[in-house]
């Protein structure tokens, strides 16, 4: 008799010290876990255009294809190479000119220095020196039109070598092509479309999310583990869109993948869960006396049992209908403490 006293009270003390251990049990605000879903797609698309008129010679990719250095499309130059030729032509016809206007300017000097001093001398009629001093001029005035003129080529050839390029046309390397548009052999106009490429070397998911649900993610530390494709991933929130849906009465807001080692494409499904306030109040499971399904809690201070009314659960807590005795910071007594 007096062992099983002991043992009782050895016992009880044990549970004392055991509830004081514990972190204290309080009502608070509720909140639930909402699972957010989006699909990923490229970070950019692109359209790709002719900015030339032509026939397409070649087209270096197919859908799916990554992009490398080769162009995507070669539109027939052959016009524009005729055009070239010709312009090099006439540079190359200024510059004879311009030796031509060279030599016979330095004989021109050479012949008036001559001529002056002869008529210094009145050796020579002023009529003659006239002549030589005309031709000169002629000579050194004929020179600033001829470069003129070369430049006036050069700027052409320039403007030719530069519409040359837009023959060739190239996307960015690594991107992926989602579209083509055209086939070898069709004549194309400038702005005609050619063919649609994505940038999927980082994904990015939209999402449609609420006030408080933006709050939650934003509130994580980027990156924030996600789950892509169902597997583990890593996400930044890439822009929010201010501009509130009244429709859906969300906002509009990307996330960027930052990490992930699997498949880059559009379509794969992504998952995360936020914590966001919810109607009614929290209460610790540890709280909640559920006996003949009828469940209560007991105030700590008073000892009165109030009866609530379960609408949901976490791992560690339940969530109740609010009740006008109980208050977020009212102290809760164990359930298995009497």
């Amino acid at each position: 008799m007096i062992r099983a006293g002991l043992t009782f009270l050895i016992l009880l003390l044990a549970g004392e010290t055991a509830w004081a251990g514990l972190a204290p049990l309080m009502v608070s605000e509720a909140r639930q876990q909402v699972e957010l879903t989006g699909y990923s797609r490229s970070r950019i698309d692109m359209t790709l255009s002719a900015e030339v008129s032509g026939k397409v010679l070649d087209i270096g990719y197919d859908v799916g294809d990554a992009i490398g250095k080769a162009p995507f499309v070669r539109i027939d130059p052959t016009f524009i190479d005729f055009s070239i030729a010709l312009t090099r032509q006439g540079i190359a016809q200024l510059d004879a000119a311009l030796e031509q206007n060279q030599s016979r300017t330095d004989y021109l000097q050479k012949e008036y220095a001559r001529i002056d001093a002869l008529f210094q001398k009145n050796s020579t009629p002023a009529q003659r020196r006239d002549q030589f001093r005309q031709d000169l001029d002629q000579a050194l005035l004929q020179r600033p039109s001829l470069l003129a003129q070369k430049a006036a080529e050069q700027t052409r050839l320039s403007e030719l070598l530069e519409r040359k390029k837009r023959h060739d046309v190239y996307a960015p390397p690594g991107w992926i092509v989602t579209a083509r548009h055209v086939d070898p052999g069709e004549i194309v106009s400038a702005g005609t479309p050619l063919a649609s490429v994505g940038d999927y070397r980082r994904l990015v998911v939209p999402l449609s999310v609420t006030s408080e649900e933006l709050a939650a993610i934003e509130s994580f530390p980027a990156p924030f583990a996600v789950r892509l494709d169902g597997r583990p991933a890593e996400a930044s929130v890439r822009w929010v869109n201010p501009e509130f849906d009244e429709a859906t009465r969300k906002l509009a807001v990307e996330l960027a993948v930052d990490r992930w080692d699997g498949e880059r494409r559009g379509g794969l499904v992504m998952t995360m869960t936020v914590e966001i306030p919810a109607p009614g109040l929290s209460v610790p499971k540890a709280a909640v006396v559920n006996r003949f399904e009828n469940p209560r809690v007991r105030l700590k201070e008073s000892g009165e049992e109030v009866q609530v009314i379960v609408l949901g659960e976490t791992n560690s807590s339940l969530r109740i209908a609010e009740n006008p005795k109980l208050r977020p910071g009212m102290a809760l007594a164990p359930a298995g403490k009497p």
